[in-house]
């Protein structure tokens, strides 16, 4: 079962098109990498090669 974070001040902002997009301090906190390609990922995975630095 996956842990439930609570949403803080500076884990996301609202994109121009009106998505939630979530910031390496969110990331960071989650703990893991869901390997989606995440646009501020801290985990250095890429979506192309599939692959984490």
């Amino acid at each position: 079962m996956k842990k439930i974070i609570p949403l803080e001040a500076g884990d996301y902002y609202l994109t121009p098109e009106g998505y939630r997009c979530f910031t390496e301090q969110y990331h960071l906190k989650r703990g893991y990498c869901c390997e989606s390609g995440c646009r501020h990922c801290p985990y250095g995975f890429n979506k192309n090669t599939l692959k984490k630095k």
